[in-house]
């Protein structure tokens, strides 16, 4: 398999995916195309129709977009247990999953990701902290509800954090406060070994660009 993302940098739909096949120990091909590449486009519409990563290839199959990508990775490979065993809790994985997947557009805009840097805490916008108070809740009822068998959002590591490792980089780049439980979680996700090698090779990108520089963005 070959994973295509973009920068390690900025690209949080790419993690998410990445993130998932590196903790389960999934064998797979990294293809990294950075967003201000001339030939990012062409290079991934070899692949996607929508010319956008993450897209994995597998063989003859082609998957798009992180949420797909990562429910193809479960149905392929059952035996890691990708989602939660247990019925309610992978149905409220899913459903805080599509959530984040769906939402979340003003603290996303707010607070981009940037794993190369670390900034004062901004002053947040009422609908910024909206955003945060929900993802602040989803965090605290996952992990009173479903997480005493182990320190993730349903106890095992599942796609759920891989899907919300993206926010807890943001947390710990911004300096957002959060309840302790929460704040254990960003921890976490932050010690994984698979998370510190994606941070490492996104610091030894070196693309970060002051704001008053002109970059073409990537999605998420």
């Amino acid at each position: 398999m070959k994973l295509l993302i973009g920068n390690k940098n900025y690209s949080s739909w790419s993690l998410r995916p990445w993130l998932l096949l590196k903790h389960a120990g999934i064998a797979f091909e990294e293809e990294r195309i950075g967003f201000n590449e001339d030939d990012f486009t062409a290079r991934v519409n070899r692949h996607s129709p929508v010319g956008k990563v993450p897209v994995l290839v597998d063989g003859d199959v082609v998957v798009w977009d992180s949420l797909a990508i990562v429910e193809y990775l479960a149905e392929k490979f059952p035996d890691r247990q990708l989602w939660p065993v247990d019925r309610k809790a992978r149905a409220l994985a899913r459903s805080i999953c599509a959530e984040m997947h769906a939402g979340f557009r003003d603290m996303r805009e707010t607070l981009v990701m940037n794993c190369e840097c670390t900034f004062a805490t901004p002053l947040l916008p009422v609908k910024v902290r909206r955003d945060i108070d929900r993802i602040v809740f989803m965090w605290s009822d996952a992990r009173a509800r479903f997480g005493a068998a182990g320190p993730f959002l349903f106890g095992a590591f599942s796609i759920a954090d891989a899907y919300f490792a993206p926010v807890a980089s943001r947390f710990v780049t911004y300096g957002i406060e959060l309840p302790e439980v929460c704040q254990r979680y960003v921890e976490t996700v932050s010690g994984l070994p698979a998370m510190r090698t994606w941070i490492a090779g996104a610091v030894a990108e070196h693309d970060f660009v002051p704001e008053d520089e002109p970059y073409r963005a990537g999605p998420g």
